[in-house]
């Protein structure tokens, strides 16, 4: 199998809503079109709030959720004792860590230090 991806939010808000050049839109939209993968804090994060629109809880609903199981728990308390990062994003890293994930995020500063983690940013592919 190929390489797969896990999405954060921000990709998602930006690709949801058209805010991405043609390129990195592009690339995207292949991937989602095989698969989408979210963490248990990404789909918290998108549609926890006081409105969503129905686009996005239909497409969360379509994406392959991961739980927040013990091996999860386990490898964000190891990466959080090693970096300072916030919960949210040591939990998407520690996912992604485990399910040998490619990370697509904007935010890359907040993951860059962790090793073994292998982040694209859609921004990048212009």
């Amino acid at each position: 199998m190929g390489t797969r991806y896990l999405l954060d939010t921000n990709v998602v808000l930006e690709f949801m809503g058209k805010k991405f050049p043609a390129k990195p839109h592009f690339f995207l939209s292949e991937i989602i079109d095989n698969e989408i993968n979210i963490s248990a804090i990404n789909k918290i994060e998108l549609l926890g709030f006081s409105f969503v629109e129905q686009d996005l809880i239909d497409f969360v609903s379509f994406a392959e959720v991961y739980p927040i199981d013990d091996e999860t728990i386990n490898k964000t308390i190891d990466i959080r004792k090693k970096h300072k990062i916030k919960l949210p994003d040591a939990i998407v890293a520690a996912t992604c860590l485990i399910n040998k994930y490619v990370l697509l995020t904007r935010n890359v500063k907040d993951f860059v230090h962790i090793a073994d983690l292998n982040i694209i940013n859609p921004w990048d592919l212009q």
